[in-house]
């Protein structure tokens, strides 16, 4: 409707380090979609079944001057289905290093808190909403910690008190969703609010900048037959294990889709901490 090719993104504006009282944070303005999210890293204990690894949660906030339908806690369900969808994605080892995020097995662990706002909703959430948490956790600095043990053999945490003096996380296999809607017998990239309208279907696959799989799930109240399935993973570029032995191979330029994003990502996000503290903030309010 807008002019774009089936495989094209609008243009997406990145942000980091908007919220001073956060341990990261990142603004994704995707068309009329409006994300900001905030990563809080505090001290806990570890999960018994994962003793040595940290982890992460999501919170998701559906401002209600996002969508007509989020007043009141119009927002609330699907807020709930887009946390568990990023807790899916993300809190696994292939996504994130959990074992970094350990500071003492079975004691001490680092626990992520990540907070989702939505401002405002112009259509394809779930690819925003990706972007900006992998932003946020690309800007996030944990503190340095030191184990210290006495003679009795009692640990003690020691916190760096030098905010130089801390860890940046790897968003190297952080992945980002791609969602295809489809409409008729066409799959859209980036869907606008009136395009999802015409979708009864899509389906969120979560890729790698390598192009490996971590999550996929179908969305909307249609059916997806297989071959149609099929012809959306090719437009990702997915791996080729994940299809059956009669399926052509990959056009180039479906390819590059998944991939694409994640280069222009990696190199928006490098490019703006190089600049440091001098470079120019819009922030929240801007």
């Amino acid at each position: 409707m807008d002019g774009r090719g089936c495989e094209d993104y609008r243009c997406v504006e990145v942000e980091t380090d908007v919220v001073s009282n956060t341990s990261g944070s990142a603004r994704v303005k995707l068309g009329h979609t409006d994300i900001l999210v905030g990563v809080k890293a505090e001290m806990g204990t570890p999960k018994l079944e994962k003793p040595n690894e940290g982890y992460l949660e999501f919170f998701v906030d559906c401002s209600a001057n996002a969508a007509p339908e989020f007043e009141g806690r119009g927002g609330d369900d699907l807020g709930t289905e887009i946390a568990n969808t990023l807790y899916r994605i993300f809190n696994n080892k292939s996504s994130v290093d959990l074992k970094s995020l350990c500071i003492n097995p079975r004691e001490h662990c680092w626990i992520l808190y990540v907070d989702v706002l939505l401002l405002e909703c112009g259509g394809n959430l779930f690819d925003a909403i990706s972007i900006a948490v992998k932003a946020a956790l690309f800007n996030t600095r944990i503190p340095r910690v030191r184990v210290l043990e006495d003679e009795e053999g009692l640990k003690d945490i020691e916190l760096s008190d030098d905010p130089y003096d801390c860890i940046q996380l790897s968003v190297e296999n952080v992945p980002c969703i791609v969602t295809l809607c489809k409409i008729g017998y066409r799959h859209v990239v980036d869907a606008t609010l009136q395009e999802e309208a015409c979708s009864l279907a899509s389906l969120l696959v979560s890729v790698t900048s390598k192009g490996v799989v971590t999550c996929m799930r179908k969305a909307g109240k249609g059916s997806l037959d297989p071959e149609s399935i099929f012809e959306m993973m090719e437009a990702w570029g997915l791996e080729s294990s994940w299809y059956e032995p009669d399926v052509a191979e990959l056009a180039e330029t479906s390819k590059r889709v998944g991939k694409v994003l994640h280069t222009s990502l990696q190199s928006v996000l490098h490019k703006e901490e190089s600049l440091g503290p001098k470079r120019q903030k819009v922030g929240f309010l801007g």
